[in-house]
């Protein structure tokens, strides 16, 4: 991993900067609203869902079953993960393989709910998340995900939860896919569905501020955004 695994304990510090979690059903645009802020902010930037893209894809190319869960657990000690900012976004990397494209095909995304389901894959997922946001030295990290604000950094000091409605979710997910993925408002429930059997991402834990982002668009989520951690500084 590129990143290895930390323990944090309740009331630790996981990092000097500021730490922006922000959660979101699928669809909610929280990946590209946390990528733009946080470049805008000159934050470090964490997408923990491509991780479980990463390990999902792995377990697709080694010919393991997902539902094999001894066997997904085995790959994380050995998956050798890597996230490298450029110019022109982030490129993920397994190995010397750059799959930045392969883990957001449709194959990955119906089946990454079932990997991420594993109790043993979230916690050492998370241990690893964890250490990437301890070891942060810009001025702030922004981390985006399914349980960010409630698991992986619940006292980050700026706590959100991106959601619009389920109709404005769709299509944006479908702008993202090409014709031949017609299937986006099922793909879309479907992993509602098998992630809301994990983790509770739809309601606002105690003190996190949900943003609605149904009637505005990407600049002014953005702008959301950026607005709270002005101050929350």
């Amino acid at each position: 991993m590129a990143a290895g695994p930390g323990r944090t304990h309740p009331g630790e510090r996981l990092v000097t900067g500021i730490v922006v979690a922000l959660d979101g059903p699928a669809g909610s645009g929280k990946s590209s609203v946390s990528r733009a802020a946080a470049s805008r902010l000159d934050f470090d930037f964490l997408d923990t869902g491509a991780a479980y893209r990463a390990l999902t894809w792995l377990a697709l190319e080694r010919g393991i079953d997902v539902d094999a869960a001894d066997a997904i657990v085995a790959l994380v000690d050995n998956l050798d993960y890597a996230t490298i900012a450029t110019p022109n976004g982030t490129i993920v990397k397994v190995g010397e393989t750059d799959v930045t494209t392969a883990i957001r095909e449709p194959r990955i995304t119906a089946l990454v709910s079932d990997v991420a389901r594993i109790p043993e894959v979230r916690v050492r997922l998370t241990e690893m998340f964890r250490a990437t946001i301890r070891e942060s030295r810009q001025a702030g990290i922004v981390v985006e995900g399914r349980d960010i604000t409630t698991v992986v950094a619940p006292d980050a000091e700026v706590r959100i939860l991106l959601t619009a409605d389920e109709s404005v979710r769709i299509a944006r997910r479908s702008r993202e896919l090409t014709p031949e993925h017609a299937s986006t408002a099922t793909q879309l429930r479907d992993r509602d569905r098998k992630d809301a059997a994990v983790v509770d991402f739809m309601t606002a834990a105690p003190g996190v501020t949900t943003l609605d982002s149904t009637n505005l668009d990407f600049e002014q989520t953005v702008s959301a955004v950026l607005d709270l951690v002005e101050a929350a500084r």
